[in-house]
């Protein structure tokens, strides 16, 4: 009996998620050391991901996810940080927050407004894994309170029919 050809392999939520958490990292190492993206992007891929991230060090990681989080929100920062500003407490300012808490909210509302070929939902829920990941608070639920105030303004109706 011949075998059956190797099917590709599906694609993996983990290897996703490892690159949000990476990328989340790497938007804070930008911040905090005044790095750019594409120089931090080369490091990740020359050094690969940090090892608490437990992502492979190879190709199979989604480096392309990475890049494509961490650039864009270099590139739209400016935007990401006005509706950051929309969404939180009156009493509450971006550039006061906690220098990782910003990190995680710039990429998901990133991806919110950017990557609408993933649900809204999934981004909120990706997102706030990963301030779990950096924080024992309140900061996860600050987190999902953003990113749906933010899911619910630039989705619209959409954010409904996200399951």
């Amino acid at each position: 009996m011949t075998p059956l050809p190797a099917r590709p392999r599906p694609f993996s939520s983990a290897r996703r998620s490892a690159a949000r958490l990476a990328a989340v990292q790497a938007i804070y190492e930008m911040e905090v050391g005044g790095r750019r993206a594409s120089r931090v992007i080369e490091d990740y891929e020359r050094d690969g991901f940090p090892r608490d991230t437990d992502a492979p060090k190879d190709p199979a990681s989604d480096k392309s996810w990475f890049g494509d989080v961490v650039s864009g929100v270099e590139k739209c920062r400016a935007q990401l940080d006005l509706l950051i500003q929309d969404a939180l407490q009156k009493e509450r300012e971006v550039d006061k927050l906690e220098a990782v808490l910003r990190a995680v909210l710039r990429a998901g509302v990133f991806e919110l407004a950017e990557r609408r070929d993933v649900p809204a939902r999934v981004v909120i829920s990706e997102y706030i894994d990963v301030a779990h990941a950096f924080f024992f608070g309140g900061e996860p639920n600050l987190v999902n309170a953003v990113l749906d105030r933010v899911a619910h303004k630039v989705r619209g109706a959409d954010i409904g029919k996200d399951t």
